[in-house]
């Protein structure tokens, strides 16, 4: 059954979501994808055929909008590749995003290979 995911990532983690996102395309066609603004520029210019709906960027609040879409049920997994070795701005919001998927139990991944370990064991197995 196809879910809606969401794809998030730091500024230098972004080449790395969007190889990511490049390797598991066809996986990832059938589902409806969230991310917020500068993410999913960087994803569409590596994957021009995946559907991706923006939200702002993660600064200006697209981290909250992602957190709220958990919580009203509208995200079923997190793909978040953060940089833990630059301090960010917005650490509030990404702790809130953070918690918030935890609070609500939904598979979250964030690094290349737990995100390969989740399809692998069929988050995106669509039968």
């Amino acid at each position: 059954m196809p879910i809606t995911l969401a794809l998030v990532a730091h500024d230098r983690m972004k080449p790395a979501l969007a190889g990511w996102a490049a390797r598991h395309a066809g996986d990832l066609a059938p589902h409806a994808i969230v991310s917020t603004a500068t993410t999913g520029a960087t994803i569409r210019a590596e994957c021009p055929d995946l559907a991706i709906r923006l939200v702002k960027s993660g600064p200006l609040g697209g981290d909250q909008q992602i957190g709220g879409m958990i919580a009203n049920g509208e995200i079923q997994a997190l793909i978040f590749f953060p940089d833990p070795l630059t301090p960010q701005a917005h650490d509030v919001d990404v702790k809130a995003l953070l918690r918030i998927a935890l609070v609500y139990d939904i598979p979250a991944a964030f690094s290349p290979a737990t995100a390969d370990l989740l399809v692998a064991g069929g988050l995106l197995a669509t039968r």
